[in-house]
Order: C-alpha cells, then structure tokens, then sequence
C-alpha cells in the first residue's frame, strides 16, 4: 500500500508537469500564431499607388520608365560608327591598337556626339566596347546626354570597370613559411558593357529613350581616358529560360564520352578580377578550407568582405578535354548577411547562359558549402562547353534585392526632404509645449507621410518575404512606418519626436547601405559532367574541434607580431609602424619584394601601440626607426637627443622637393629636420547641391561671403558646420579654423625661434574674435556630427578635412550626385586675390639616434616616402580597405596619381597650395590646451575675446620659458 501511495504520488506529480508543460507550448503557439498573423501588413497598403506621389526626385530611372510605360521596344540593333561623330573634342582616332586595326581614344576631359536617325520612337539599350587605357587606376566614368538632356539620375555617371590581376612571380613564401600575395596590377583587355546601374539597383542594362527622327548621343569624360572600337543601340532582348537556351543547341554535338570527369579550380587561382582588392585571401577559422592551415598564412580562398559591391566580379580560366555539357560548382560561404542571400551573375565565355544564373543565391551559413547551379524544380544546369579554354565569370549582383533597395533609397531621401521642411518650421529643438500646427502648415507633409508609411509597411513585406525572416533592417523600416502612422493621426506628436524621427531616417538610410553588401567567400570551383562524384563538404564537430586546439596550441609559438621574413643579426634594421594590421602587412610584403633585393637591406617590421615607443627608446630597446608616428612627436625626441637630423643625411635635399616645405615645419628644431613626412590632412568645404540651389545662394568664395548667405540657411532652421573645439563628437579637438584665420592674416602662432607665443598680438587677437562670432553671433553649432548632419541636409555647408569625402562617397548613397566640395574660404587681399590659407597635419617617419644602422634606416626611409612606393602604398591600401580608406599620401607625385577623379583633384591641388603648417615648440602641448580653453571661456561663459587670448599668453609664454630652461636653451 506504501508502495502505491509513492507510485500515485510520483504519477500526480508527473501529470501536473505534463499539464504545465502542455499550457507553456500551448501557449507559445499562440504567441507566435498571434505574430505570424502581424507578419503581413498588406492590408495596411493594399489598394494604394505606391509610386510616390508627386513628391520625391522626378530625375530618377523608374519615374523615366513610368513616363514612357506605352513606348515600344525598338526593332532592331543600330550600329554606331564610332569614327563618324558629328562633334568631338579630347579624342584621338588611332590604328593598330591592341589588336584592332582603328578605335578611338577619349581623354578624361572630352566629349563625342553622334547623329543618328531613327524611323519611329523606340527604348534602346547601349552597348560599348572599351580598352581601359592606363592612368590613375580608378574606374572609367562617362556622362550620357542624349538630345542634348542627361536623360535621368544615373546616366551622369556610368561606370566602365578595370582589369587586374596578379604581377607575374604569382605567390611567395617568406622566411617564417607565411604566404604572401602577389601585388595586383592592371592587365588592360578590350572588355564588353552594357550602359548599367553603377549601384546595381537595377540589374537589367538601362532602356533609353530615342525619338522618330533625328538624335544625339553624347558621351562626356568625368574620370580617366579610353579606347572605344565599337558603340551602339541594341534591341532589347528578354532574358532566355535554361529550356530556351538548351533549346538553341544540338545535345548530339555535346556528348561526353568521359561523363565521370571533374575538374577543380582554386577560387585563389582567378586570373582576373574588376577590383585590385578581389585578391587571393587567406582563412585560418575553419578546418574545411582548402588547404588548411592554422600557424601559417595560406592563401586558400577569394572574395570575402570586398567583394561585396555589385558590379564587381572575379574570373578563372579553365579548359575542358573535350565537346560535353558541364555542371558548374562553387564551394561557398556566406556568413555575413543573416537572413539574406549573396546573388551572383555566371558568365560563361562573357555571357549570361540564362535567367537561372543571372543571380545565382548563395544563402547564409557559418560552414562552407558546395553549391551547384539548378533550375527552379532543383535539377542540376548543364551548359555545353567545346573543347579548349573557357572562361567562367562570378559577379556580385542584388537580384530581386535590386529593386527594393531602389525603393528605400527614393523613401530616404523623400523623409529628409519632409524632415527639413518640418525643421524649417520648428527647428532643431522644438518647443514641446508648443503645438506648431505642421498639418495645417504643411497638410502636403501629412499625406507624404500617410504615404510613405504605406511604402514602408509594403517594403518590410517584400524584406520579410525575400529572406524568409524579420531582419534587423526590416524592423528599421516597421518602426519608421509606425511612427509615419502615428504622425498622421496625431500631428502634435511629431515636434516632440522630431530628433527621434531623424535618427530613425539615418538608421533607415544605414540599413539600405548594409543590405547592398553581397559578401562571398569562395574556396573552389568544379566543372564536372554528369556521372562524376562531387567533392564531400562536411564540417562536422570533430573537424571544427580539431581545427580550434590545433590553433590554440600554436598560438603559443608564433609570433604574430613580427610581419613577412624576419632576419636576425645587427645587419638588419628593425622599423615599427604605429598603425593596424592592414598596413603594416602591405608595408612588409612591399619591403620583401623590392627595397631588400634592390638595395640588400634587411628590414624587421613589427605592428605597436603608439604608447610603447618612448619606454623602449629610454630603455635603449627602441627600433632603429618608426613611421606612422604622430606629428608633435619627431621634435619632442629631438629636444631630449632622441632623435636624429635627417637633414644632415645625403639626398636630403633632392627628396625634400618632392613635398610641400609645409608639412616639414612641424619638425623642423634648433636648424635641424627631424622627420620625413607620410601623409598631408587639410580642410576643404563640403556643400550639398541641391539645398544650395533650392535656396538660391552661391558657394562662398570669402569668409564674408558665408556671413551673407548664413541668414539664407538658418531662417530655415539648417546650419553650417565649423569645427570647434567643443565638437565632442568629433574624434579630437579641432580649432583648425581658428588657424586658418590666423594664417589668412599672415599671423602665426610662435616668434622666429619658437621662445614665445605671439597670440598676444593684434593679428591673433583679430583671428581669434572672428572665429568665435561664427558661435557667438552668429549661432552656428558647437558640438555636431558632421556627416549624419551633412547627409540629412540640416548642414547643408560644412568644413572638415578632404578624406570626409570617401567616407561620405561610401556611406551616403542616397545623396550621389548632389553634393560636392571646394576650396576654403578666404580673405580677400588689396590686390582683389584670396588667402584661402589652411593648417595641415601630417604622420611622420624618424630615426632614432640609438640606431645601430642609421644609415640603413635612412636608405629604408627615403625608399618608403618616395613617389612610386606611396603611391603603390596607397593603392593596395585601398584595394584591401576601399574606397573610404584612400592614402592621403604627403608625397605630391603619388597623391596626384591616386585615385581621385578629376574634379575633386583639382580642387584639392589648389587648396593643397594652400597649406601651412604649424610648428612644434617644447611645451607645444600648452598652446593647443590653453587655446582650447580661451575657446571655450568665450563660447560658454561670454569672456571678451581680447582679454581672454591675453590671459592664456601669459600662461603659455610661462610654460614655454620653463620648458626651455628644462632643456637647456636659450
């Protein structure tokens, strides 16, 4: 009885855990049933016209379709004699050029119109073949005018991309077994385009509209010279089916008579590629990479986090025994985009087989995996290859993404326009016990916003749909949609949560950038026929575990700071960069491959944190010399003997003119120069186009000129941005513009030899004044952060330095083409010219005086500063980085063949003449800390300029006495 009673007790207890458990399932179900229900919001939209409304850019692409929605396809193909222009500047016909007997050279600044005529109005694609001549390395730009109008936003600036490839020499392995990449090189080869979508937004080529009768195109140069040989209309040809395709050839001419044959490419053996940064890479976190490797670099896959731009493609090259139909097979791992898909266009021999790889998915996984081509009932494609070399072109696309991408950039910039049209009624902090009454002002904004709400519920259903989950972007556009909801029916809502509502338009127009990113990794290819055995992917737990103590036990022994071939012996100089991993390994595998076997100097290059070099050189374990070192730093060793004068060493002289005197006075001390310069930062003006031309007023030549157009600005509640030196935001203190007004009025800072400061005088005090009006007076913002401000057009004029503008070019797609930058503001001079006069900054390289082969390190820094080795620098610094990392190199050979386009270069050469540097005193320190509080003494307590700049003279000329009393000098 005892017995049953435990039993009945233990069965109780067990029913009531069955029971609970069965409530908590029960109701998980219906949670997530009652979320599956809201995963759909098409009836918040449907029935609605989603195209925008009157508002938005009516110069975009699909409003240039939906205009010509009823005009027909043209009939046929209409050849263009590219010989035969009717007008023509900046061209050179030429024979026997690269294999064809004529073609025509157009130079970066030029122009060819063609007439032709046509019998009824139709829509055309373009065609080009094109050599991409060589200069400065970047992609070929063109502008398109047809009948004498850019025919919509996107033909401004077609894209036409480079060759490259790996220098012959290929791989090579340094003393430590680590492979090295080869350098990338441009390998120029007549190569075939259609007129596209440089965003990939739109992934069929462009359809131009033509008349009945006469036309004219006009390709105008923006960036770099070309070849064309052949130019024309097509018609536009639907994209076939797999059916369609096999259709079009004989089966019984592609028989294989080896159908077990299989052939496997090394994705790391591409032959070619459309960017310098799609070089072979190296994979030490997964044991299934092939070939493994765990202590040593091995260059065993391609692709990776650069490939992820559309457009960019990589190609191999391969060759198949005999006629046959082939599968195609790719390794791959897409680990990047959760809940998305990396697509990729096949090209076999230069062509797009069909619709079933024009955006080939390769979906998210942390392992790799091996993806053959199928149609959609997922049989494998077949695709028939004659016997010989054959090329197999992958390249980045957005698919279906395409087009949702294209409606969120038009949603971003039509809520900035609503939102400075809000901010010029409330401005930036609204009142909140105000009621602004924004539906009766603007009732126009209240219908955009219903609207718009409308498009973003819709756009997080094709988000939703396409990825099969609710991502992080998706919800960036829900919780915009809801708040467009709420607005609508509850306008007084919208000045308290204006900011809110700004950054939810950032964070909107920050997930547009992350979804166009299309990253890939790829090990290998196989081209196989039907009856081979495909290659076993599997990474299972043994491998993954065997793989992780593998590398943990030999963390232990490799020194992973130590960078290429490490030499021992005092023959070799060992150099420490102060900068990332990135640098140093570019810096190193340039090192090995040409200064060591051209001059037989071996060089040790280790990676350190700035903080560690002045403990190792009093502790007499220093380098034998640094580089990427911070600008203040050469002088303050060179005050306590540290330092070597580089001005002493022969050539000198001759590899100084290769830099402006500017960036030199910063180490220059006691008649001696103590560092060689590396890169040259300076401010330019960046400004938004389209707000300038809303508002009517001119970019500002004069500092008064920007007085004059400043009430234009800020009666619409915008601003400009000045740095100064409460812009926390910012990554330091920034009172540059304090220094240009100082330099614009020929002041400077210091006497001849640096005893004491002269901000005690008129001329300081007369700087000093005006840059603080700009804050006082004038109200513009203390503390701002400059490129979100700049992108959403509240800043529609700012000054920061000139690298602003990659990142900006990078990460603000939404604005492409309606901003630009120029010169500095000025002072205007009796003779009617302008002082545009800037401070620059600058890294610097030096050699220290414990150095035991200074002669060596001074050989090793004149190679590493000269033209061709910075510019080689800066271009595989930005081919492993991008874009948004361009090497503001301080050598002007290779900074002018970087690659800016030729406008902005322009710009950046005369405000680059405009430069003038600052000197380094000891005690230096005390001039910015004091400078820095005069500052803010006059913007947050309202001290008078003149007293206050007095003050802290004295203070500083104090401390300069010390400090030289402290070394030693007079």
């Amino acid at each position: 009885m005892k017995e049953e009673g435990i039993m009945t007790k233990l069965w109780n207890a067990y029913r009531g855990q069955i029971i609970t458990t069965g409530i908590i399932i029960a109701g998980l179900v219906l949670f997530f049933a009652a979320r599956s229900g809201e995963e759909n919001f098409s009836g918040k939209y449907e029935g609605a016209d989603l195209r925008g409304g009157e508002t938005g850019r009516a110069n975009t692409y699909v409003r240039y379709l939906e205009r010509r929605a009823d005009v027909p396809a043209g009939p046929g193909d209409i050849p263009v004699d590219v010989f035969s222009y009717s007008a023509a500047e900046g061209v050179t016909e030429l024979a026997d050029f690269e294999g064809s007997p004529k073609v025509l050279r157009t130079e970066e600044k030029s122009f060819v119109e063609y007439s032709l005529r046509l019998d009824r109005a139709g829509l055309y694609n373009l065609y080009i073949e094109y050599f991409p001549v060589e200069s400065r390395g970047i992609a070929i730009e063109r502008s398109l005018k047809i009948n004498g109008e850019t025919p919509f936003l996107g033909a401004e600036q077609l894209v036409f991309q480079r060759v490259w490839g790996d220098a012959p020499g290929g791989v090579r392995t340094d003393n430590q077994g680590n492979e090295i990449r080869p350098t990338q090189i441009e390998k120029p080869r007549w190569e075939a385009a259609w007129f596209k979508d440089p965003l990939g937004y739109t992934a069929e080529p462009y359809r131009f509209y033509f008349e009945a009768g006469e036309n004219t195109i006009r390709l105008e140069g923006i960036n770099e010279p070309m070849a064309i040989r052949a130019f024309g209309l097509t018609a536009i040809a639907p994209v076939k089916s797999y059916a369609e395709y096999a259709a079009g050839f004989d089966a019984d001419t592609f028989k294989n008579r080896d159908a077990a044959f299989m052939m496997k490419i090394q994705g790391e053996e591409a032959a070619y590629r459309s960017d310098p940064s799609l070089y072979a890479i190296y994979d030490r976190s997964s044991g299934a990479t092939e070939p493994a490797s765990v202590a040593k670099i091995k260059l065993n896959m391609i692709g990776g986090q650069s490939w992820r731009v559309a457009g960019q493609w990589i190609e191999w090259e391969f060759a198949v025994p005999e006629d046959g139909m082939y599968r195609i097979s790719v390794k791959a791992r897409q680990n990047y985009n959760r809940g998305f898909v990396s697509n990729r266009s096949v090209l076999i021999d230069g062509q797009i087989p069909c619709g079933e790889v024009s955006a080939a998915p390769f979906r998210y996984d942390n392992k790799w995996r091996l993806v053959t081509f199928q149609d959609e009932r997922g049989g494998d494609l077949y695709f028939p290859l004659a016997k010989g070399g054959h090329s197999l072109r992958l390249q980045a696309a957005l698919g279906e993404l395409g087009g949702i991408l294209n409606t969120m950039e038009e949603s971003v910039y039509r809520l900035n326009d609503s939102y400075r049209k809000i901010l010029v009624l409330t401005g930036p902090d609204p009142d909140i016990y105000r009621d602004y009454r924004v539906d009766v002002v603007y009732p126009e904004i209240i219908t955009a916003m219903a609207l718009e709400s409308k498009i973003l519920y819709k756009l997080v259903d094709d988000l939703t749909f396409y990825s099969g989950e609710r991502s992080a972007q998706a919800a960036a556009a829900l919780t915009l949609a809801r708040q467009l909801e709420l607005f609508v029916r509850r306008p007084d809502k919208i000045p308290r949560s204006l900011v809110n509502f700004k950054n939810n338009i950032s964070a909107l127009g920050d997930s547009l950038i992350a979804l166009a990113q299309s990253q890939l990794d790829v090990d290998y290819l196989v081209i196989s026929a039907a009856e081979a055995e495909l290659p076993l992917v599997k990474e299972n737990f043994l491998l993954r575990a065997s793989h992780e103590i593998r590398s943990f036990i030999a963390s232990f022994f490799v020194d992973y700071n130590n960078l290429g071939d490490v030499y021992k012996g005092r023959d070799a100089i060992e150099v420490w960069m102060l900068a990332g991993r990135d640098q140093s390994t570019i810096l190193k595998a340039m090192i090995d491959d040409t200064f060591t076997p051209q001059t037989g100097i071996r060089v040790n290059v280790k990676l350190v944190t700035a903080d560690a070099v002045m403990p190792s050189v009093v502790a007499g374990t220093g380098p034998d010399a640094a580089i990427t070192v911070q600008q203040a730093d050469p002088v303050n060793y060179a005050v306590r003997k540290a330092a070597m004068d580089l001005s002493k060493f022969d050539g000198f002289d001759s590899l100084a003119r290769e830099f402006d005197d500017s960036v030199f006075v910063p180490f220059r001390y006691a008649g001696g120069v103590y560092a060689l310069p590396e890169t040259q930062y300076f401010h330019v003006m960046f400004y938004r186009k389209d707000i300038f031309e809303e508002l009517g007023i001119k970019i500002p030549e004069t500092w008064d000129d920007l007085i004059s157009i400043l009430p234009a600005i800020q009666k619409n509640n915008m601003n400009v941005g000045i740095p100064s030196v409460a812009t926390t935001v910012q990554t330091s203190i920034d009172f540059s513009n304090f220094l240009a007004h100082l330099y614009q009025r020929h002041g400077t800072l210091y006497n001849e030899d640096g005893s004491r400061t002269l901000l005690d005088g008129e001329t300081a005090i007369e700087a000093f004044d005006a840059y603080s009006k700009f804050f006082t007076h004038y109200k513009t913002p203390m503390v701002f952060d400059f490129v979100n401000r700049f992108r959403t057009g509240e800043m529609p004029l700012g000054f920061a330095d000139y690298t602003n503008f990659n990142t900006l070019e990078v990460f603000a797609p939404e604005i492409r083409g309606l901003w630009g930058f120029a010169r500095m503001p000025g002072i205007r001079q009796p003779d009617g010219t302008i002082d545009r006069s800037v401070p620059t900054g600058t890294l610097a390289s030096m050699i220290f005086s414990n150095a035991d082969n200074p002669g060596h390190a001074w050989e090793f820094l004149k190679w590493w500063v000269s033209g061709d080795t910075q510019l080689r620098f800066g271009r595989e610094l930005e081919s492993v980085m991008g874009a948004a990392a361009r090497y503001p190199t301080a050598n002007f050979d290779a900074f002018i063949r970087l690659s800016w386009g030729a406008e902005e270069m322009a710009v950046l050469r005369e405000q680059r003449s405009w430069t003038v540097g600052t000197p380094e005193v000891p005690g230096g320190y005390y001039v910015t800390r004091h400078i820095t509080n005069a500052v803010r003494r006059v913007l947050n307590e309202g001290e008078d300029t003149r007293e206050t700049l007095l003050d802290y003279s004295l203070t500083i000329n104090d401390e300069l006495i010390k400090k030289r009393k402290e070394f030693g000098l007079e």
